[in-house]
C-alpha cells in the first residue's frame, strides 16, 4: 500500500510537470478580446502569430517567385579590349598599339521567348564580344539592340532554336515600401544566386545617375547589374543596377531601375530604335542650394516650379514660376525624383494632369509633354539643340545638332552657333543621337568630329 501511494504520487509529479512544460513551452496563447462597457476592444494577450501576407518571413512563400525568375536569368560576359597605354614607357612616349583583353560580367532578364534580354548599359558598355549564359549552361553569342546611358538600361538578343523562359514586366508604380522582394543574378560569377529582403524606398534619386530607383536591402553584389528584382508573385518590378558602397560590395541597401521605365526604354529601342524622352518643361530648384534654403523651398512638399521653358508643353498649359507641383495623374508628388520617376515612363505627346498650388488655390491642368531640344553630350560639355526648319535651310543640311553653349575651356574658339555634323565617320541626326555617341568615348580614344560654320564651310577637329 505505502509502495502504491508513492507510485502514485509520483505519476501526479510527473503529470503536472509534462502539463506545465507543454503550456509553458508547445501551447500558442491566443488573443482574448475583452469588450468593455464603453464598446472599446481591449488586447490583453501576448504575441500571436498571424498569417496577414508580409507580417513575416516564415509566412512567406518565396520558393515559386525563385523558380520562375532563376531560369529567366541569364549571366552576362564583356569582352573588351583595352587600347590604353600597356607601360610606362607607352605612357610618355607614345602608344604602341597593344590591345589587352578585358572580361567583366553581370546579369540579365529574358523578356521574350524568342531571347531579348534586359540589361544594365553599364554591364555591356564597350564592348567587342557579349556572351549570355543561361541557367541550364548553355552559352550564346549576343546582339546589342539598343542602350539608353541615362536610364542605365540596355537591350541585347541572342538567336535560339527553342521557346526560352521569361519573366513579364510589372507595375513597379503598384509597388509598397516595406513588400518583400528578391533579387536574382550573378554575384561574383556565382550564377542564379537569389536574396530576400524588404523594399526599403521609392522614387529615391542618386547624384550619380539622373534617375528615379527602388530601393531594397535585398543583398546585391557585383555582378548583379541587370538582374531582375522580383514580388513574391514572381512579378519584374525592377532592373538591379546600383549600391552605394565605400567597398565596392553590398552594405545594406541596393537600387533598381523601376520596371514601367525599363519596359518603355525597351519599347522606344526595338520601335524608334532610341528613347523618346518626354519633358515638362520646368526648371527647379536644388533643395540643398542656399536659395532654397533661404526661401523655405526645403520645406515645401511637392515640387517647386523656378522657371518655364519656352514652347514646352508647361509654357502652353500657363503653369507659372512659383507654382507647387501636387499630383500629376491622381500620382502624389513629394520630391523631385517622384516627378522624374513617373515622367520617365512617359514618351513625347503623352498628355498629364498636372495639379498645382498657386497661392492657396488648387489647380488642374492638362499638359502635353514635348521633346527635349537640348542636351549637354559628354567629354566635350557642348550644349547642343535640335535643328529647326529654318536652321536646316540656312547650314543647308537635313542632319547635325547646333552648338548654343561651350564650357569655359573652349569658350575663346567660336564653337557656338556652329552644327555638330558627325563624330568620326557616323553622322548625327539629332541631340539624343550625339550624346550616345559621345558616350562611349574613353579617356584614351581619339576621335574626330565634323562641323559647319555659319558660311555653310566644314571644319574638321581632332578631340583626345
Amino acid at each position: 500500500m505505502k509502495k502504491f501511494g508513492s507510485l502514485l504520487l509520483v505519476s501526479v509529479f510527473a503529470g503536472a510537470i509534462t502539463l506545465g512544460a507543454y503550456k509553458l513551452f508547445l501551447e500558442k496563447p491566443n488573443y482574448a478580446v475583452i469588450q468593455p462597457e464603453n464598446g472599446a476592444k481591449m488586447i490583453t494577450s501576448s504575441y500571436t502569430p498571424t498569417s496577414a501576407k508580409g507580417s513575416g518571413i516564415n509566412e512567406v512563400d518565396f520558393t515559386m517567385a525563385a523558380q520562375n525568375t532563376v531560369n529567366a536569368v541569364v549571366h552576362v560576359k564583356n569582352v573588351a579590349t583595352s587600347k590604353g597605354p600597356s607601360n610606362i614607357m607607352e605612357f610618355f612616349y607614345g602608344y604602341g598599339g597593344s590591345q589587352t583583353p578585358q572580361v567583366g560580367t553581370g546579369s540579365g532578364v529574358i523578356i521574350s521567348q524568342d531571347g531579348y534580354i534586359v540589361t544594365n548599359n553599364h554591364v555591356i558598355a564597350n564592348a567587342d564580344q557579349l556572351q549570355v549564359t543561361l541557367n541550364n549552361n548553355k552559352t550564346y553569342n549576343a546582339e546589342l539592340i539598343g542602350t539608353d546611358p541615362n536610364s542605365d538600361i540596355a537591350l541585347i538578343k541572342i538567336n535560339v532554336d527553342r521557346q526560352l523562359p521569361y519573366l513579364a514586366f510589372g507595375d513597379s508604380d503598384n509597388t509598397k515600401v516595406g513588400e518583400w522582394v528578391l533579387a536574382v543574378g550573378n554575384p561574383f560569377n556565382l550564377t542564379s544566386t537569389v536574396t530576400a529582403g524588404i523594399v526599403s524606398a521609392k522614387a529615391r534619386a542618386l547624384a550619380s545617375l539622373d534617375q528615379s530607383f527602388i530601393q531594397t536591402d535585398a543583398a546585391v553584389n557585383p555582378g548583379n547589374s541587370g538582374g531582375a528584382l522580383v514580388n513574391t508573385n514572381g512579378d519584374l518590378i525592377g532592373i538591379n543596377t546600383a549600391i552605394t558602397s565605400q567597398t565596392g560590395s553590398y552594405v545594406g541597401y541596393s537600387f533598381a531601375v523601376p520596371s514601367n521605365i525599363a519596359k518603355k526604354v525597351v519599347e522606344d529601342i526595338m520601335e524608334y530604335g532610341n528613347v523618346q524622352k518626354g519633358i515638362l518643361g520646368i526648371n527647379t530648384v536644388p533643395m540643398n542650394s542656399p536659395y532654397a534654403v533661404e526661401n523655405g523651398i526645403n520645406e515645401i512638399d511637392g515640387v517647386y516650379i523656378a522657371g518655364i521653358e519656352e514652347d514646352s508643353g508647361a509654357f502652353d498649359a500657363d503653369l507659372k514660376e512659383g507654382d507647387i507641383i501636387k499630383n500629376i495623374d491622381n500620382v502624389e508628388i513629394h520630391k523631385f525624383a517622384d516627378l522624374i520617376g513617373y515622367i520617365s515612363s512617359k514618351r513625347p505627346g503623352d498628355e498629364l494632369l498636372v495639379t498645382v498650388l498657386r497661392g492657396e488655390e488648387r489647380l488642374d491642368f492638362p499638359v502635353m509633354l514635348k521633346e527635349r531640344q537640348t542636351i549637354v553630350i559628354p567629354v566635350l560639355g557642348f550644349e547642343v539643340k535640335n535643328l529647326t526648319e529654318d536652321e536646316k535651310k540656312s547650314f543647308k543640311t537635313k542632319k547635325g545638332v547646333k552648338i548654343i553653349g561651350v564650357p569655359e575651356t573652349y569658350r575663346n574658339y567660336g564653337f557656338e552657333g556652329k552644327v555638330l555634323l558627325s563624330f568620326g565617320d557616323e553622322e548625327i541626326n539629332n541631340i539624343q543621337d550625339a550624346k550616345n555617341k559621345f558616350g562611349k568615348i574613353s579617356r584614351y580614344d581619339r576621335a574626330s568630329i565634323t562641323m559647319l560654320n555659319k558660311k555653310g564651310e566644314k571644319e574638321r577637329l581632332i578631340i583626345q
